[in-house]
């Protein structure tokens, strides 16, 4: 890769590293990763997601009403999660970071191709848009 590449990515990197919206995620990572609330659900929910896989792997073995027990667990687990506030926090974060990553790559194509990549938001599609036929 030719220095003033490299250069030039490192350079964009930490400027990203520094946006607010990098930030703000990082800090939400860091709520996150000490509820122990959260953690405690999570791990039990990839436990009965495995307990699960491992009842449906015995076939016509299956216990129904064990499967049913189980997927009513992680169903009440599924809420516990997408309903705390630190993962509602990290999630709306890391969205964030996700639009203004596709922000970036954006422009970096357009100065590559010289077209603008459809974002499939409407809002900033050009007549022939291929979304839009």
């Amino acid at each position: 890769m030719d220095n003033r590449i490299a250069e030039l990515a490192a350079e964009l990197g930490k400027a990203i590293k520094e946006d607010e919206r990098v930030k703000h995620l990082n800090e939400t990572k860091k709520s996150y990763d000490e509820d122990k609330d959260l953690l405690r659900y999570v791990v039990e929910y990839n436990v009965q997601q495995k307990a699960m896989a491992n009842e449906f792997e015995k076939g016509d073995d299956r216990d129904e009403v064990i499967l049913k027990q189980i997927q009513n667990r992680i169903d009440e687990l599924y809420d516990l999660i997408v309903g705390n506030e630190a993962f509602v926090a990290m999630n709306a974060a890391q969205e964030a970071v996700n639009a203004f990553m596709n922000e970036v790559n954006g422009i970096i194509t357009l100065n590559i191709t010289g077209e603008q990549p459809c974002t499939h938001d409407c809002s900033s599609c050009h007549a022939d848009c291929a979304s839009k036929k």
